[in-house]
């Protein structure tokens, strides 16, 4: 392998509001290596990368990048460069299509005269997407038409195709298939005999062991340290990331399981079909399953943000009618959704609006009017339950950490007092010491009498949290297994088939 350092970053720091979010921070990437960076929710990882592709400014620090020193302006410069990006949260826009959102603001390549060549940019795309990275996506297809992981592999297309020195690769496979993260991987494989050089951003790090060189930690804005992948272990990582050894991740759990709240029965929408299931106060259930087997769109159906076809909902025993989440909400459900960024956060809104959204009306008199230093009291409770990290609620909460902004969105549900929970990846692109907060939180709502159910991609989070689990597969549910009956191999042959 090439040894030579492609980028380099020396004693960076940024602050925000008088909050230190990196602290003279360092990191050295070989051209032709995959470098991850680990770290909790909160350790400036993302404020790093921002920094380096010119979204923030720096306040002190160096960045060298093929042994010159660079400050970048703006993303689009950064990649003009040699530096692209894979962001967790999808950015690219839905009304245009693959192809469109692949070359977006680089489409002079295909310019013939003053019009743009749709032909010659299908060939291309074609070209990238099937030669180049073996995707079966279909390049004239509207991004709004594609699945969360469809787009997630978009995102990564469009960062190939810049051929840059350096791609930085952030959580990239939270919403991908175990098929999918295998095209990935082999991507990156690919990427590195070229010499490409692949910063890894992960939580998962049984993942980053396995794919990358070498690791650096980061832990509340300062580095931490550098482990070649080969001689570091995950106890040492963790306890690295957190500052202590990890006990059980999984909280014990010790609830009455008596009363049936929630019983669905036969419900079918567009990506499901025939389901029907049960849930008990004080009990959770695990929905495992691929990618696409329609685990999030039954879970939309019944809190009403899908349109169910046909199938009953009860609620103690009576039959309920759910058109709308508002409906969901009176009959006591709440819901944390998959996808943070498109259904869960206001991003113009502040951490408090964001929080005190869904139970609003319990701080407004009969005209209307909020009692604002009730809301203020209640979201800082509420924060101080879930510990979100933020300067202050009246901060934009995309300025928050992704864990933290998680946290503010589960606790925004809890503020309805709910007696039935829908978690749809609560943990993703969460880092260990966060997750086992959501765990403990978890539990301690099970043994208030809740009703959970946790929807979860990640087998160790299933078998670890839930009393039963249903596997569901093409839109069906396969498998019910208690948890004692449940194994990874178990739920792993059913979700295949």
């Amino acid at each position: 392998m090439d040894q030579e350092t492609v980028l380099e970053v020396k004693g960076l720091s940024k602050s925000f509001l008088g909050v230190k979010a990196l602290d003279e921070v360092s990191l050295e990437v070989r051209r032709g290596e995959v470098h991850a960076v680990i770290g909790e929710n909160g350790a400036g990882k993302s404020t790093m990368m921002n920094i380096i592709l010119g979204d923030l400014p720096k306040d002190e620090g160096t960045i060298i990048l093929k042994g010159k020193e660079v400050n970048f302006k703006s993303p689009a410069e950064a990649i003009r460069s040699g530096i692209s990006m894979i962001h967790q949260e999808i950015s690219l826009i839905p009304t245009l299509t693959v192809s469109e959102n692949i070359w977006l603001y680089r489409e002079e390549r295909f310019m013939k005269g003053c019009l743009i060549s749709k032909k010659d940019r299908t060939r291309e795309t074609e070209k990238l997407l099937r030669e180049r990275l073996k995707l079966d996506i279909p390049t004239e297809a509207l991004v709004s038409e594609l699945t969360v992981a469809q787009c997630q592999l978009v995102e990564l297309a469009r960062a190939v195709s810049c051929d840059s020195d350096v791609i930085i690769m952030d959580e990239p496979t939270s919403s991908l298939s175990d098929k999918e993260v295998k095209i990935l991987f082999e991507v990156i494989r690919k990427l590195k005999e070229n010499g490409t050089a692949i910063i890894f951003i992960t939580h998962k790090i049984e993942e980053l062991l396995g794919i990358s060189d070498r690791v650096s930690v980061y832990r509340d804005g300062h580095y931490i340290g550098t482990r070649e992948c080969s001689e570091t272990s995950k106890d040492e990582l963790v306890t690295m990331i957190i500052g202590r050894t990890m006990t059980e991740q999984y909280p014990e759990i010790n609830s009455k399981k008596e009363e049936v709240i929630l019983e669905v029965r036969n419900l079918t929408g567009e990506k499901f079909k025939d389901i029907s299931f049960s849930v008990k106060e004080g009990e959770i259930i695990g929905f495992s399953g691929l990618v696409g087997a329609g685990r999030s769109e039954t879970m939309r159906g019944i809190f009403g943000i899908d349109k169910i076809s046909s199938g009953e909902i009860y609620i103690d025993g009576k039959k309920v009618a759910i058109h709308s989440p508002k409906d969901a909400v009176k009959y006591g459900m709440a819901m944390v959704t998959e996808d943070r960024r498109d259904y869960g956060i206001i991003k113009t809104a502040s951490v408090k609006d964001n929080m005190s959204l869904a139970a609003l009306r319990q701080y407004c008199n009969r005209a209307g009017i909020i009692n604002k230093k009730e809301e203020r009291t209640k979201v800082g409770a509420m924060m101080k339950e879930m510990t979100v990290k933020a300067a202050s609620m009246d901060m934009l909460i995309t300025s928050l950490s992704g864990g933290n902004q998680q946290k503010a969105i589960i606790g925004r549900w809890l503020m309805t007092a709910p007696r039935i929970l829908i978690l749809d990846e609560p943990t993703r692109g969460i880092d260990v010491g966060a997750k086992s907060e959501i765990y403990s939180i978890i539990g301690k709502l099970a043994e208030e009498g809740m009703a959970i159910i946790l929807v979860s991609s990640e087998m160790p989070e299933i078998l670890g949290m839930s009393d039963r689990i249903f596997v569901m597969r093409d839109g069906r549910i396969v498998l019910e297994c208690s948890k004692e009956e449940a194994t990874q191999e178990t739920l792993g042959k059913s979700a295949l088939g």
